[in-house]
This record gives structure tokens, sequence and C-alpha cells, in this order.
């Protein structure tokens, strides 16, 4: 059993990356069609920045609480 936990860990680790990729890749698109210029660019990917860090920290307090690191 410890082995299908494991490969459902890595697998989710590799689908979210993979998704923040894909939600880049979609920022960059539209930064480029809307034309947002340097600034806008970058306030889109600060906004991108911001959800995958309350990710990541969510990640981090739920195992610190579970004991997990």
């Amino acid at each position: 059993m410890e082995n299908y936990e494991a490969i459902e860990q890595w697998l989710m680790v590799a689908m979210i990356t993979g998704l923040v990729g894909f939600m880049g890749f979609i920022v960059w698109d539209l930064a480029k069609r809307s034309k947002a210029g340097r600034w806008g660019t970058l306030v889109l990917f600060f906004a991108l920045g911001l959800g995958v860090l309350g990710f990541v920290i969510k990640t981090v307090v739920i195992e610190s609480m579970e004991g997990g690191f």
C-alpha cells in the first residue's frame, strides 16, 4: 500500500508543477496579446506567484502540523 501512496504523492507534485507552468504560459500569452508591457506583465506574474506561494506555505504548514518535517 505504501508504494501507491508514494506514486500518488509524486504524481500530485508533478501534476501541480505542470499546472503552474501551464498557468504561467497562459499569463504570458495574456500579457502578450493584451500588450500589457513590461510593468503589466510583471504585475500579472507577481499575482500568479502569490497564488503559488500561498499553496506552498499551506503545504508546509499542514506538513509541520502533522509532524512530517
